[in-house]
Parts: C-alpha cells; sequence; structure tokens
C-alpha cells in the first residue's frame, strides 16, 4: 500500500481510545473505517489517525463523541482554536513559572515554593492548579530525578510539600451527601500518592464523595472497604515506578474481591499503555478523570 497505515494497537497507543471503543465506533457510526491487511487485520490510514488524535482531545473538553464523528472537517476545525488558543497562551506563560517552581525546590527554598504555590492557588482556581500547574511539575520533577538533576531529598521536598498544600485545599472543598462514593488507594508496594490526591481533589470539587485510604493498602482491605462504604468506584494509582508485568495479576485479583456492582477505575503513568476491559477502567489523564465521572452519571442518573 502507498499510504501509510497504523494497526489497531498502534492507534490505541497514539490516540488513547481502547481497542473495544475503536471497534464501536466503526459499528455504530461508520468510523474509522480501516482498511484490512492479508489477515483480516485492521489497518488504519494516516488520515484517520489524525481525525481521531482531535476527536479524542476535543471529548477531553467534553464534547460528545458521536457529534465529534458525524462533524465535518470544518465543524471540527472551529471547535479546536477555542480550546488550543487557550491553553497554548496558558503553556507558554507557565514554562517560565514552573521553571521557578522548581528552582525554589534546589534552593531548598522550602518557604518560598509554599508560598508560590498558594498564590498559584489562589489565582488558578483549584482545578486549574491541579492540572496545569501540580500534574506538569511532577512530572518534570520525576523526570529531573531520572536525568540525575534532582537528588532523592530534593524530589521528596517537592512530595511533601505539595502533598500538604493539595490536602490543606481539599479540606475546604464543600462536603456534605455526595455520588458517587468513590474510595481511592494503592496496592502494596505502591507508595506514590501524588496523583491520588490530585483526582481526589478534583473529584470531589465535581460533587463526588471521596475516601482516602492512603497508600500501599492490601488487597483483601481494599475489598473490605470498598464494601464496608458502599463504594461506586475503587479509584487506584499506579506511578512508573511499580513493576508493570504485576499490574494485570494484581487487578485480577483485586477485582474479584470487590462487589460486582462496584467499578475499578485506574490511572497513573504506570498504567499507561493499558487497555480498558470490561474489569476495569484507564484513565490516561486528569481529563479523562473527569469525563469518567461525567458518564458515571449519566449512565446512572
Amino acid at each position: 500500500m502507498n499510504t501509510l497505515h497504523f494497526n489497531i494497537a498502534a492507534v490505541e497507543r497514539d490516540t488513547g481510545l481502547s481497542k473495544d471503543v475503536l471497534r464501536m465506533w466503526e459499528r455504530r457510526y461508520g468510523f474509522p473505517l480501516p482498511d484490512r491487511d492479508a489477515n483480516g487485520e485492521r489497518l488504519y490510514p494516516a488520515a484517520q489517525l489524525e481525525r481521531l488524535r482531535l476527536i479524542k482531545r476535543l471529548m477531553d473538553q467534553g464534547h460528545r463523541p458521536g457529534k465529534l464523528i458525524s462533524a465535518s472537517e470544518e465543524e471540527l476545525a472551529q471547535l479546536v482554536p477555542r480550546h488550543q488558543a487557550a491553553r497554548q497562551e496558558s503553556a507558554i506563560s507557565a514554562v517560565g513559572e514552573l521553571v521557578d517552581l522548581l528552582s525554589l525546590i534546589k534552593q531548598h527554598d522550602a518557604s518560598g515554593y509554599q508560598q508560590a504555590m498558594q498564590q498559584r492557588l489562589a489565582r488558578q482556581g483549584f482545578q486549574h492548579f491541579v492540572q496545569d500547574t501540580v500534574a506538569p511539575l511532577t512530572q518534570q520533577v520525576g523526570e529531573a530525578w531520572e536525568d540525575g538533576r534532582f537528588e532523592v531529598f530534593e524530589e521528596h521536598l517537592f512530595t511533601e510539600l505539595t502533598k500538604r498544600l493539595l490536602r490543606q485545599a481539599i479540606a475546604t472543598l464543600p462536603g456534605g451527601a455526595r455520588s458517587p462514593r468513590i474510595v481511592l488507594t494503592t496496592v502494596p508496594d505502591e507508595q506514590h500518592v501524588l496523583g491520588l490526591l490530585m483526582v481526589e481533589g478534583l473529584f470531589a470539587l465535581e460533587g463526588a464523595e471521596c475516601i482516602p485510604l492512603g497508600t500501599q493498602m492490601p488487597l483483601l482491605e481494599i475489598g473490605r472497604a470498598a464494601t464496608a462504604h458502599q463504594a461506586d468506584i475503587v479509584a487506584l494509582s499506579f506511578s512508573s515506578a511499580f513493576p508493570r508485568r504485576q499490574i494485570s495479576r494484581v487487578l485480577e485479583q483485586l477485582r474479584q474481591l470487590l462487589p460486582n456492582n462496584t467499578g475499578l477505575w485506574i490511572g497513573g503513568r504506570g498504567a499507561a499503555g493499558l487497555s480498558t476491559c470490561e474489569d476495569f477502567r484507564i484513565l490516561g489523564s486528569l481529563d479523562d478523570a473527569l469525563r469518567s465521572l461525567a458518564e458515571w452519571r449519566d449512565l446512572h442518573q
């Protein structure tokens, strides 16, 4: 074939859309419409991959997939600038500020870092603070530690100060009877908690009742907690440090311990590349987590 094509695994990895979703759209909407190789396997032209990327970005902003798939190229293009222009402008202005925040950690200026972060929280509001400051900053700190620009104690300083800020902010969010009821934790040998705190704050801001259990909870205790709290969802976070080969086995064991009507949602860098299935749902980003919450409410209301 003269045109560049991609198999379904490559499209799933590139777009963040699961294989099941791609097949379902093909049946329901007639798009994407892949070619087939000699073995009958799906092959997606590059143009369809680009359109799927765009649709996924717009879905992350709350647009419905059915309307996006049926939209013309011109109609999709009209939706993009409003989102991208705002995000790009924010990203450009944020780059220098994030570097300044990293410098405060590198200078071991804990009070200066806390003050700067509190000012950003007040200026941005909680949701944008999490998505546009804490999330990218956490990624940059992780990369700085991996390539040796940050010492271990500096990464720990960042983590502890940021955890403190997030917990203080979450404590100020409204309480009361809320839905769905979500248990948040990690499995044994997974001690990273920042991702959990970020998604806990966003869920709470959207009106969910969050039940945080901290990190490294034994699987049996997660199952017991879900039953005791009558949890609608159990949300787990896996960092890139967690052994990837163990994740599927852990999820299979936990699924058997949870009530049948309790959803299992998985997020974090360690879960990247896993595919959503009937046993659990993958949250590929914070936007994806918020969209999943909205979809759960649509389904259960």
